[in-house]
């Protein structure tokens, strides 16, 4: 029966320790996985058994600011630059002189998967991205499109000094709405709801360590609706990704709107997209073994 492992890893940089989940052989082609808000590194334990079994040293991290790792209090240490140098520090620790045999990003986790696509494509062969939008189609949407903007609004809200106080009061009132809004009491493979009092007990344990550092990543981003997005321009250079990337998307996801998927190609040559109409934002707790099997696909 395989195991999941949970074990502290210091980075050696800038202060900075990840407590991460693993399963499978140390020796074997590594797979980083990434969460994104409100979410930690429990979401993909069934991926990491999954890869385990199927050949793969599966390894996710809570992020930093979330969970048991580390929470710098400055805002700015939450940018997509040092979260992605995270991960750089982490790959070089857990995959020592190879690359991984892939990187699996969703929501948050994704903005610094595409970062490290573009900035570091030596360290990966394979970049996977689930319901988290190339940083140059978020913008565009941001600028041009009023659907976009509108289902963005909630970041501004994640983002308020008092967004500790409001989401954490009325047992998370706010944050199961993130949940339950996109049908999680009666969506899913078996048409029941993923959220049940189990998965409640372990996000509510999750969220018990502190709300600032998830909080945090919205408060740092320069993209959001309301900023002076006139004034952000990114060049072309900073936006190609070159290694294969394969896309898999939750059509229902009401946050992140379908047509951010929309001209992908402009921005990465080798490219699959992957979009189900009976998935949302939260498709890995909807449907894991469907995203295990497009997983284990991709990377055997």
């Amino acid at each position: 029966m395989t195991t999941i492992e949970v074990t502290d890893i210091d980075l050696n940089h800038r202060g900075i320790h990840l407590n991460c989940r693993a399963a499978g052989d140390p020796a074997a082609p590594v797979v980083i996985l990434v969460h994104g808000f409100p979410e930690g590194a429990f979401v993909w334990d069934a991926m990491l058994v999954g890869l385990a079994e199927a050949g793969f040293r599966a390894v996710a991290p809570d992020l930093r600011g979330f969970g048991l790792s580390s929470a710098p209090t400055e805002v700015e240490r939450y940018r997509m630059s040092e979260v992605a140098a995270d991960l750089v520090a982490l790959t070089a620790i857990v995959s020592p002189g190879r690359p991984l045999a892939a990187l699996v990003a969703h929501d948050w986790g994704g903005a610094a998967g595409w970062a490290l696509g573009n900035r570091a494509p030596q360290l990966l062969e394979r970049l996977v991205i689930i319901n988290s939008p190339h940083p140059g189609l978020f913008l565009r949407g941001l600028k041009t499109d009023p659907s976009q903007q509108a289902a963005s609004a909630y970041m501004n809200v994640l983002a308020a000094p008092d967004a500790e106080e409001k989401f954490s009061s009325d047992d998370y009132a706010l944050l199961w709405r993130f949940f339950t809004g996109m049908g999680a009491t009666s969506g899913g493979a078996d048409g029941k709801g993923w959220l049940t009092d189990a998965v409640r007990a372990q996000y509510r344990e999750h969220w018990d360590l502190g709300l600032t550092g998830g909080l945090n990543y919205y408060r740092a981003t320069p993209v959001r609706p309301g900023k002076d997005l006139d004034a952000i321009t990114l060049p072309p250079e900073m936006l190609t990704v070159s290694i294969p990337t394969h896309v898999i998307w939750g059509t229902l996801d009401t946050a992140l709107l379908p047509g951010l998927v929309d001209g992908l190609d402009e921005y990465v040559s080798d490219l699959d997209v992957h979009s189900f109409d009976d998935a949302s934002h939260w498709i890995v707790h909807e449907y894991p073994d469907r995203v295990l099997s497009l997983l284990t696909n991709f990377l055997t």
